[in-house]
């Protein structure tokens, strides 16, 4: 694939990279989101590479989710436990090992792999079901855009962000926003007529 959406999600995934390298090891067990330390929160940053490279080896029959906004509507639908998501995060970042930035290094080789090897419309199946490749990537480039700023703001760190992935996680909240019925109070906020209610939240 090699589709304007795959070169958002790959330059994303290595703008991720360059910032887990520049992040302190003694900083990994400070403050990092919500129940999460820094290293946990990388480690679930990571997921978005991670679950690529697991789910493009899992054909689907069906395509069950045919956007990645409906994606997004769907699992706000699923009861997940608050407890279980932090404890994922937890586990992931443990998963980073010892030495976090090679391990980040080699996930990204790994989903780059399969996003050049695998057609925009081969079926995989997701946490949720079926979908197409091309239609899935978008959500992860939006975990890594969104996780990345949660980095930054953790640490300190200045992060670029590309402009393709920043403006396709921009379209894709958007367009969650639409779907889930929140546009127009996110219209009226954009534009200055009202702010945001507390906990105004496109995931969940």
């Amino acid at each position: 694939m090699t589709t304007a959406v795959a070169r958002a999600y790959l330059a994303a995934a290595d703008t991720f990279a360059d910032l887990v390298e520049r992040i302190e090891p003694a900083t990994l067990h400070g403050p990092g989101l919500g129940d999460w330390d820094l290293r946990a929160l990388v480690g679930h940053t990571s997921r978005a590479l991670v679950t690529v490279v697991t789910y493009f080896d899992q054909p689907a029959v069906n395509e069950d989710i045919p956007s990645p906004e409906e994606y997004y509507v769907r699992i706000a639908r699923v009861s997940i436990d608050p407890a279980d998501i932090a404890e994922r995060g937890r586990q992931a970042g443990a998963a980073l090992g010892d030495d976090p930035v090679a391990t980040v290094r080699n996930f990204v080789a790994q989903a780059r792999a399969k996003v050049e090897g695998t057609p925009p419309d081969a079926l995989i199946t997701t946490i949720i079901g079926g979908m197409r490749a091309e239609a899935y990537l978008p959500t992860r480039t939006f975990e890594l855009v969104v996780h990345m700023l949660d980095i930054a703001a953790a640490t300190d760190l200045p992060v670029e962000l590309p402009p393709e992935a920043l403006a396709q996680a921009s379209h894709l909240a958007t367009e969650v926003c639409v779907a889930s019925g929140q546009a127009p109070t996110l219209l009226a906020a954009m534009t200055g007529r009202t702010a945001l209610p507390a906990g105004f939240s496109i995931v969940p």
